[in-house]
């Protein structure tokens, strides 16, 4: 078993459901690597962070080929598992999905993260033409034999007409063709409410993850209603440039420096970031 295969059979045993995964999702290697020297089991990416930290908007505007790049460099520097999302697969088709989901393994990722919705059209892929796509990257799993974690995100719960109740409704139809299809968990995007978590697990009866966002229950909340991971989504790159933000407030109108060295790492820390974890390789 090569190292890549064991990186993903462990984060797939993390989708247990027997404990809740908290998965942070870094933009860059230093978030990355934090998140690895913190303590958390995996890391994903976070689509947003990430390519508004190269220089492009959330969504498939970056070129390919610099998207697969960052996943390269957080891969070679981390010992645990990194998942990768990549927002609806580059492409409509389900041959697009699957050329975009094996550069994304052959750099390193041993989780993959897809959604149903199309940015540039703000729009909801059908439910056939997500599934379609799905099984083409099954089809990658079993091709590359790494058995890499696929994570099937609906975002029904925003984009599908209707009142809430009609959304929730969609958000459990479409998880759930996901679900039969042969994914691994089952992401519906803005789910917050308790009791909307309650009913969608139950009804799924399958990995669910939910995303960091105000109003979201403790996690050992979430672990009371059957959650099985929950993922910070940008909510990571978003705290450090509101830190940024009032950091240079007080700067600018203060005078004072406070912000920026309040419990701010060292210039060795933050080298240190740039090479491999030490953590032990084996998995």
């Amino acid at each position: 078993m090569s190292r890549q295969q064991a990186l993903a059979e462990q984060f797939r045993r993390l989708h247990d459901r027997k404990d809740v995964l908290v998965l942070p999702n870094a933009w860059d290697v230093p978030s990355a690597r934090v998140f690895e020297d913190e303590g958390f089991p995996a890391v994903a990416t976070s689509s947003a962070g990430m390519m508004v930290s190269l220089g492009y908007p959330d969504g498939e505007e970056i070129p390919v080929k610099e998207f697969v790049a960052a996943i390269r460099r957080m891969a070679r520097v981390l010992s645990i598992p990194l998942s990768a999302d990549l927002v609806g697969g580059f492409g409509d088709t389900p041959e697009g999905a699957a050329r975009s989901a094996r550069a994304a393994v052959r750099a390193g990722a041993v989780g993959i993260n897809i959604e149903d919705f199309v940015h540039r059209e703000k729009r909801l892929l059908s439910v056939e033409r997500q599934v379609a796509k799905l099984r083409a990257l099954l089809r990658v799993q079993k091709a590359t034999r790494v058995p890499f974690v696929i994570n099937a995100r609906t975002d029904a719960l925003r984009f599908f007409p209707g009142d809430d109740a009609a959304r929730l409704d969609e958000a459990i139809r479409r998880a759930s063709a996901y679900r039969d299809v042969g994914v691994d968990c089952v992401y519906p995007m803005g789910l917050t409410d308790r009791g909307s978590i309650e009913r969608f697990v139950k009804a799924l009866d399958f990995p669910t993850n939910v995303m960091v966002r105000k109003g979201l229950p403790p996690v050992p909340e979430l672990k009371r209603l059957g959650v099985a991971r929950v993922s910070f989504g940008p909510s990571a790159a978003y705290a450090a440039m509101g830190l940024l933000k009032r950091a240079s407030r007080e700067v600018r109108e203060e005078g004072t420096y406070d912000a920026l060295t309040e419990g701010a790492i060292s210039f060795d820390e933050l080298n240190s970031l740039a090479v491999p974890s030490r953590r032990s390789k084996g998995v």
